[in-house]
């Protein structure tokens, strides 16, 4: 689940302002998601904006069929753009670092539990779910001159955990490249600012959504972001209950194919970029608390925010590695 609270909260924090310093607000639909932008200039890029998704989808998104990556998957000739070479490599990176708790080749095994793109298999078991995780494994996979290479046709990758946070850092890239240099940019709650509010006169602030097991939304705290990124991901929405009433999270414990077993609900990561924040959330998520602790005491670079259960059914909260306070 990616918290997709984030835009109205923003537009909140922006009502009453009257100087004369107006943003430039933009906002649609991409990658499944709402995406919102806003910046200090009066300049309206929502064409340049569509041309970049357009990019973003053609290369990365397993939603179309003729995109890039939906072509490696089903093992047809394809050589693979800047984009999508940037993503891998991040990718790879974060896998190694992770020892294998993000992994973009665990797509057939989310597909399988019906959380991906492709049809759910019907009457999953430990056998399918074994026969699945053979093929699971970045090192698998490599680049070759402007290619990837996989050591089984049956290897199958997608980006979902990274791509948000990806196309975030992109729109933020091409409006510093417009010599716009105070700007907030968030796709389905991924958020990328810099500089400040120049229409409040005041510092980005953003949210972070208290966990709901229902429709509600609310914000359990509010930080001030500064030249950095952010993303969330948790389980307390997406989530399937099979027919003996099982809950089944979305996220994937790469070394087991089955839901990862934590009480962590929300894990909400602060990085330089946000392709970095999004997929190091989606790792945490499945690492669960007391490995992510120890992770981080190597990884200073990374703030994080953990909303979990405690023995007794209740939300705790856990602020590491400097996380903004209120």
């Amino acid at each position: 689940m990616k918290n997709t609270f984030f835009y109205c909260f923003f537009s909140l924090l922006l009502v009453g302002c009257s100087n004369d310093i107006k943003n430039t607000k933009l906002s649609g639909v991409v990658f499944g998601t709402s995406y919102s932008a806003i910046y200090d200039s009066e300049v309206d890029y929502q064409k340049q904006f569509d041309s970049l998704f357009y990019v973003l989808n053609k290369s990365l998104s397993t939603y179309q069929v003729n995109s890039d990556i939906s072509k490696l998957n089903r093992n047809e000739y394809v050589e693979i753009d800047e984009h999508f070479k940037k993503v891998y490599l991040k990718s790879k990176e974060i896998f190694e670092v992770t020892d294998g708790a993000f992994d973009p080749t665990i797509g057939n095994v989310v597909n399988a539990w019906s959380f991906g793109a492709d049809e759910a298999i019907k009457e999953l078991d430990s056998l399918k779910i074994e026969s699945l995780m053979q093929f699971v494994g970045f090192s698998k996979t490599h680049l070759s001159n402007g290619k990837v290479i996989k050591e089984h046709s049956n290897i199958y990758l997608e980006f979902n955990a990274i791509a948000k946070g990806y196309g975030v850092d992109v729109i933020g890239e091409f409006l510093e490249e417009k010599g716009i240099n105070n700007y907030l940019v968030e796709i389905g709650g991924e958020i990328r600012v810099k500089g400040k509010n120049k229409e409040k006169k005041a510092p980005w602030k953003v949210g972070v959504e208290k966990p709901h097991f229902d429709d509600k939304q609310s914000i359990l705290k509010a930080i001030i972001l500064k030249d950095a990124a952010m993303a969330t991901s948790g389980t307390y929405r997406k989530f399937k209950v099979d027919e003996n009433g099982n809950s089944y999270s979305h996220i994937i414990d790469t070394s087991t194919g089955y839901s990862s077993k934590t009480n962590l609900l929300s894990v909400s990561v602060i990085a330089d970029n946000c392709m970095t924040a999004d997929a190091y959330a989606t790792a945490f998520k499945a690492m669960g608390i007391d490995k992510v602790k120890a992770f981080l005491k190597q990884h200073q670079e990374l703030k994080v925010f953990l909303i979990f259960e405690n023995e007794k059914k209740e939300f705790e909260t856990l602020s590491l590695n400097r996380f903004p306070e209120e």
